[in-house]
């Protein structure tokens, strides 16, 4: 069991696992969606979307489980 990283890229979002994309979607949702549908046990982590005064891109949040 391994985390599944979902990731903004130049035209929407990717979802790796060990370094190999498994999903892409145009939204976070939609990309962790389809990895979920892929590897339903592991936990899939999303990046954070925008920069704020007491965080950047390297926080993540947990989608599923």
């Amino acid at each position: 069991m391994s985390n599944i990283y979902i990731e903004q890229e130049d035209d929407g979002y990717v979802a790796y696992q060990n370094q190999k994309v498994i999903a892409e979607g145009s939204t976070q949702m939609q990309a962790a969606k389809r990895a979920h549908r892929e590897s339903p046990e592991d936990p899939i982590l999303a990046e954070r979307v925008r920069n704020t005064d007491v965080g950047s891109r390297d926080k993540w949040r947990r989608i599923y489980p």
